[in-house]
């Protein structure tokens, strides 16, 4: 079979039928799913945050079907490694959100602030949605950490006109502290999104 035979892999199809088994809750669908949007258990060290915000089309109009996963460093500056996982009351760093779950079709993840692993504290976020045929990879930075993202190796790499993209607005409410950040997947004010 030559390359030009063989099939299409889940990544490569259009259409959001991958929502149904990944993001069940947004569907109204009684199974688990195997990740959700909230990443901390009451005795998780660190200090709890909450990112949201919304996934934009070109329009400036919020995807109601898209899928938001986030992987993060947790809140000393590690990446859980495969113990973590082997653990299901260990902090796993790892979320997946349906913008379909909550009015206003937003995003949201209940975590804690990861510490600086390479660079500024930053969460790794990738969105899968219908009619893109590869995840858009993309990171999460923290408007108050000035300091460290002027010296992040990768945030450096990105324009300066265009670094705004990439950094979550902090709001201090009775509930804790939020970051806000929209994902624009095209127009003017676009995301920087990373090749991997």
């Amino acid at each position: 079979m030559t390359a030009n035979m063989l099939p299409q892999t889940p990544s490569q199809t259009v259409g959001p039928y991958f929502a149904y088994g990944i993001t069940a809750a947004q569907y109204g669908y009684d199974w688990n799913q195997l990740a959700g949007g909230v990443l901390v258990r009451d005795d998780t060290p660190g200090t709890r945050i909450r990112l949201e915000g919304r996934v934009l089309d070109g329009n400036g109009q919020p995807i109601n079907d898209a899928v938001v996963e986030i992987w993060q460093a947790d809140a000393a500056g590690a990446y859980p490694g495969e113990a973590a996982f082997a653990d299901q009351t260990a902090f796993h760093g790892y979320g997946r959100f349906g913008t379909g779950t909550l009015p206003g079709n937003l995003y949201r993840f209940d975590t804690v602030k990861p510490g600086a692993a390479d660079g500024a504290p930053h969460l790794n976020l990738v969105v899968m949605m219908r009619g893109l045929l590869i995840h858009a990879y993309t990171r999460v930075y923290f408007a108050d950490e000035a300091a460290a993202n002027a010296t992040d190796p990768v945030l450096a790499l990105v324009p300066e006109a265009r670094r705004g993209t990439l950094i979550a607005g902090k709001t201090e409410t009775p509930a804790g502290i939020v970051y806000k950040l929209d994902i624009h997947m095209q127009g003017p004010d676009e995301t920087v999104f990373f090749d991997f």
